[in-house]
């Protein structure tokens, strides 16, 4: 196993309900280098997993009491399934791929077993699981650094989130994220989902905000050609698409009150129907919900019904408004300016002090979204250095619907005398950018809001009206 001796050793339950199969494979694989333990059928491995941690299984399909399916159904669900390797008798090989496909298993084997095919499988198994739990490992080491997949923030708030996350994120449950807008309700749904074993299947979200009803069924469950006026073929829905991964339902109070039903039958059953469909779909879904709204008003308003909220609301993850947890901005603003200078090719690199004076006596009512926004600005208009004052919007720090009239700042303003054509006030407002980029005119069009086209054929055009004045003096 090239470097197994430097490792722990790999732990393989082995379950068979034919003794004289399961002795001598424990024997194999044993004097291969795992630990292997043994297992009559699918529920005394259950009770052997309280004991023993496995790092693979490898399993007989047909069993009494508990197959193989239902035990790896079992695993799946409480999140705690090691790569599994499905045994299989001839004849029974469509079961076993329906139980790959279906419940995630890793592979199947047909009997009687191949030794080297055997060997191979528990290799790469038993790497898949190394790599499962290093990964694990230096997420929370991360974490401890303020740094939870996508996720940044070293205050208290934050941290506890990062535990929640880490906690709930393996297992199959249910969780309801709650937040102002703008605080990072989708980041949690992804980081859950990158941090849970379902991290190599789809994750897909939707925002369940100002969709009508018939739409939104259409979206969630998919829907059958002809189904109504419009639909002109097939088209699976999100939990379809998000089968084997996870599906984000965004702002969960705004759904219809009859989606909200159809919904709940959907995650009691495990099975969808599509619009004008005559049979159900058996989906494997991970739901995570989230939602800006005051959830005890959202009850009593019957925005939200009460048993969807007690069946979605096995774990809450409640995030803090960012004014409350001011003490993150230094490591946002060094991980989202890191970001942009990527996105925007600049290089800047840092926020001076008074900026971030600033920043901690502003009220940031959009949160963290917000900050992205502003420091994108800053950003581009700084290209390099330090972000300063002059690089924030010109009403930042004032609430909105007491804002001044724009000002400018100096000297980085246009002067224009009355008279001045509107064509002649572009064309300075376009060459002081210029010149506050360095002639770099791919930022120069971001920061006026045009593309780099419309640029090109504006100082093509300044240029042709300039030579033609030459010309004619």
């Amino acid at each position: 196993m090239g470097n197994q001796a430097t490792r722990q050793p790999i732990n393989v339950l082995i379950v068979d309900d034919e003794e004289s199969q399961r002795a001598p494979l424990a024997a194999m694989i044993s004097a291969w280098g795992f630990n292997a333990e043994t297992a009559a059928d699918g529920q005394e491995a259950l009770d052997k997993l309280t004991t023993f941690s496995a790092n693979v299984i490898v399993t007989d399909l047909m069993m009494p009491r508990m197959d193989g399916f239902e035990l790896i159904k079992r695993l799946g669900a409480d999140g705690t399934m090691p790569p599994a390797i499905v045994l299989t008798a001839f004849g029974n090989i469509e079961t076993a791929i329906q139980t790959i496909h279906d419940l995630g298993a890793f592979w199947f084997l047909e009997k009687p077993i191949q030794p080297a095919a055997l060997r191979v499988l528990l290799e790469r198994a038993a790497s898949q699981s190394q790599l499962a739990e290093e990964a694990e490992r230096l997420h929370r080491q991360l974490s401890y650094s303020g740094v939870l997949v996508d996720m940044v923030g070293t205050s208290p708030q934050m941290q506890q989130v990062f535990n929640v996350i880490q906690q709930v994120a393996p297992s199959k449950a249910a969780v309801l994220v709650v937040g102002e807008s703008g605080t990072g309700k989708e980041l949690v749904a992804r980081a859950i989902h990158q941090l849970s074993n379902r991290r190599a299947g789809p994750f897909v979200a939707i925002n369940c905000a100002a969709m009508p009803e018939t739409l939104m069924e259409s979206e969630l469950f998919g829907h059958e050609k002809g189904a109504f006026t419009g639909a002109l073929e097939r088209r699976a829905g999100c939990f379809e698409l998000a089968q084997h991964g996870t599906l984000l339902l965004d702002e969960l109070a705004e759904m219809p009150s009859g989606t909200q039903a159809k919904l709940l039958r959907v995650l009691e059953d495990s099975r969808v129907r599509r619009l004008g469909g005559k049979s159900e779909i058996s989906v494997d879904v991970r739901v995570i919900a989230a939602t800006n709204r005051n959830l005890d008003d959202a009850l009593k308003k019957g925005d939200l019904r009460e048993d969807l909220y007690y069946r979605l609301n096995v774990f809450q993850i409640a995030l803090t408004p960012l004014r409350q947890r001011l003490g993150d901005l230094p490591v946002l603003c060094e991980t989202l300016i890191s970001h942009l200078n990527r996105k925007h090719g600049c290089n800047v690199t840092y926020v001076t002090q008074e900026v971030m004076d600033a920043f901690r006596k502003y009220h940031w009512p959009g949160n963290v979204r917000e900050l992205r926004n502003v420091l994108e600005r800053a950003v581009i208009m700084a290209g390099e250095g330090a972000i300063q004052m002059a690089h924030l919007p010109y009403d930042f720090g004032v609430s909105v619907g007491s804002r001044p009239p724009a000002q400018v700042f100096e000297p980085e303003s246009v002067r224009l005398a009355v008279g001045t054509t509107v064509g002649e006030a572009e064309k300075a407002l376009i060459q002081l950018t210029l010149q506050h980029t360095k002639n770099n005119k791919t930022r120069a069009a971001e920061i006026l809001g045009i593309s780099l086209k419309t640029l090109f054929n504006k100082l093509k055009e300044y240029g042709a009206s300039e030579a033609a004045t030459d010309g004619a003096a």
